[in-house]
Parts: structure tokens; C-alpha cells; sequence
């Protein structure tokens, strides 16, 4: 059975699914078999493409447009048709960038080789470049990764607030910008300070102290 699968990332009408559906149809897709969205190819969460998904039985083939109305980068596209094969389902493109490619056929199979191979190149350039650039901002004395969240301006005010009877966890959450895991990684429900936190709030106090040889600001 064929199968197939349509996206526009706009759903403010905008962008229109006529053009995919009269190719689709076209290709021999019968009406009922026809799955949309009406997303951004980076949503994770589309519910057209999980619903076709799970529809494809041994034997089918998947149909789209264009391959970047079924994934979201190479790596992404990648999985997708690995998990297909996996399944026994084949994988039709019928126009743009891998226009005619078929993994119902030998061909199609050594295109998606290839794409494959591509997308493990690409991975394995990422990772080389993001450990330079770890290693070199090691070297310059910084640390990489992700900013904290929490700042100490925020965990005092958490301090403060917690130990309030009347204090709802989630609203001080909201007020903050941080997750309840945040919080209670750095406070208790008490508002006294946790591991987490006595270590921000000593990074502060260390930043704020004048350098060696540095005669404090007058108070």
C-alpha cells in the first residue's frame, strides 16, 4: 500500500498543501491514505507524522513530496528511514533533492547509503569541533557548557521566599524562570541552602571580592 505524507510549516494559511496533494495523488495515493501536518519541520511533536507512522505496515511505502517535508535535518531523515527499513516499509520521494529516490529498489537503497554516510560525517565533524572549542576555552581558563539558570540574585530571593508559610512553589518557579528541579537542587523547602547552592552563592561572593592588592570600593 502507499502512503504518503504532507507538511507546511505555516497554519495561519499562508502556505497551502494543493500543490503536495495533487502530486501525491497524482503518484497513486488514494484520498484516505493521505497524512498532513501543518508545522515546523523542527517540531518533534507532529501528530500528522506519528499517526502515519504508525500506520505503515511490511510492504508499504511512504510517499512525500520532498524529503525535507518528512525530516527535520539529514540525521533526523536518517533515523526515520532506518527505522522504515527496519520495518520493511519502503520510502518514495517524488520531487527536489532526492527526487526519484526509492528504497524499495537497489538504486534507492545505495542513495539512502550515501545520505547516511553524509549524516555520520556530519555528526562526527560536530563533535570534533565542539571538543576543540571545549578544549581551547579550558585552556583560556573557562569552563563550557550551558549558563546556570539559577544566578545568586534569584536563590536569595528563593532563600527568602521559601521560608514564608504562605510561599506556593510554583509561582515562585514562574517568578524566577526556573524548574522546580532547580529550586530544590539549590534550597529546601525550608530555604536553607543545599550543596548546589552554597556553591553558587560562594562563586558570587568569590567574583565580588577585590583582587589581591585591590583596595575595596568606599562604602
Amino acid at each position: 500500500m502507499l502512503i504518503g505524507y504532507m507538511r507546511v510549516s505555516k497554519a495561519d494559511g499562508s502556505q497551502a498543501l494543493d500543490l503536495q496533494r495533487d502530486a501525491l495523488l497524482g503518484a497513486g495515493i488514494p484520498t484516505g491514505q493521505l497524512y498532513e501536518d501543518l508545522a515546523s519541520g523542527k517540531r518533534d511533536d507532529r501528530p500528522g507524522l506519528e499517526a502515519c507512522l504508525k500506520a505503515l505496515r511490511p510492504g508499504d511505502t511512504l510517499v512525500v513530496w520532498k524529503l525535507d517535508r518528512l525530516g527535520r535535518d539529514l540525521r533526523h531523515l536518517v533515523n526515520v528511514v532506518h527505522d522504515l527499513t527496519g520495518r520493511d516499509v519502503g520510502l518514495k520521494v517524488l520531487a527536489g533533492q532526492g527526487a526519484n529516490m526509492d528504497t524499495t529498489t537497489a538504486n534507492g537503497r545505495l542513495i539512502f547509503g550515501i545520505f547516511a554516510a553524509l549524516a555520520e560525517f556530519e555528526r562526527e565533524l560536530v563533535i570534533e569541533r565542539t571538543r576543540a572549542g571545549l578544549a581551547s576555552a579550558r585552556a583560556r581558563g573557562r569552563n563550557g557548557g550551558r549558563p546556570f539558570k539559577m544566578t545568586a540574585a534569584k536563590l536569595r530571593l528563593a532563600q527568602a521566599a521559601m521560608g514564608q508559610p504562605g510561599t506556593k512553589v510554583g509561582e515562585l518557579c514562574a517568578e524566577l524562570g526556573v524548574s522546580r528541579q532547580t529550586l530544590y537542587r539549590h534550597v529546601d523547602p525550608r530555604g536553607t541552602l543545599r550543596t548546589d547552592g552554597e556553591k553558587l552563592l560562594g562563586r558570587a561572593n568569590r567574583k565580588d571580592r577585590p583582587a589581591a592588592g585591590q583596595a575595596a570600593a568606599p562604602g
